[in-house]
């Protein structure tokens, strides 16, 4: 958790570093064309603007360098980070008697999976063939309203019948 939090840290800093620039040369030409504007008396709004565009524009291709690099250290941080360093933290891994006072999938283990593999080998012996011929069948295979099976597209039935071989 600690490593998450320095990693969130030099995000929020990289990002200033990225931005800071750009906001204050953008501020410092408009104190100058304000300047300049309250001199001569022209009190127009989009004057102001075209310099900043510039500007700022010239400064993100000085520094772009320079951000790509800290983009690319912070993303090469984060993956090493995410690949290295969480998996081998302890405290991500749950302890060893942890779901001897929890039932995660108490809901999901209470039907009979015995019960319910003729339906389920019903489908895979007949999964080219339509799913129900009346009413009555298709009923069989739907549970607690649930929506009616699809029929398997040609790569779904080609793993089937490989799997029933």
């Amino acid at each position: 958790m600690e490593a998450l939090m320095e990693y969130f840290t030099k995000g929020l800093i990289t990002m200033l570093m990225i931005a800071m620039p750009c906001v204050l040369t953008a501020a410092a030409v408009g104190l100058v064309v304000g300047i300049l504007q309250a001199v001569t008396q022209v009190q127009e709004q989009t004057i102001a603007a075209a310099p900043k565009i510039f500007i700022v524009f010239l400064v993100i291709i000085l520094l772009g360098t320079g951000y790509m690099k800290l983009l690319s250290n912070l993303f090469n941080e984060g993956m090493i980070i995410a690949f290295d360093v969480i998996p081998k933290s302890d405290e991500f891994v749950l302890p060893t008697g942890y779901y001897n006072y929890t039932k995660p999938f108490i809901d999901e283990m209470k039907t009979d999976v015995k019960k319910d593999m003729t339906p389920m080998k019903r489908i895979l012996e007949n999964a080219a063939a339509p799913m129900a011929s009346s009413q009555k069948d298709k009923f069989n295979f739907l549970r607690n309203g649930a929506k009616e099976i699809p029929t398997p597209n040609l790569a779904e039935q080609k793993v089937i019948m490989e799997n029933n071989r």
